[in-house]
């Protein structure tokens, strides 16, 4: 099951930046596991904002709400999830 989702991330200004450093580094290790194993097909940022677009290739809802919950930066994100299916003028086979 494909789905896009908005992340957008708001790190409150007085958090410790060390803290914020470290839960960065672990984000960007999570995501490049995903990434590279094709869960986590697509990620685009938005120009000018801390915030993301991203396509995500999971089995069912259950597994993108696990997925999400364990985004280090999980709890300083808002999102937007829609759900995506294949257009029928699609060029590319591997749109499911």
């Amino acid at each position: 099951m494909l789905f896009m989702v908005e992340m957008d991330v708001n790190i409150p200004l007085d958090f410790d930046p060390a803290e914020a450093a470290r839960i960065k580094a672990e984000e960007k290790a999570y995501a490049a596991k995903l990434l590279a194993d094709g869960t986590w097909r697509h990620l685009w940022r938005k120009v000018g904002l801390y915030s993301n677009v991203s396509i995500f290739d999971v089995e069912s809802n259950a597994a993108l709400h696990d997925l999400l919950m364990g985004l280090p930066l999980y709890p300083f994100m808002t999102m937007k999830v829609t759900p995506l299916c294949r257009h029928p003028s699609s060029i590319h086979d591997d749109d499911r």
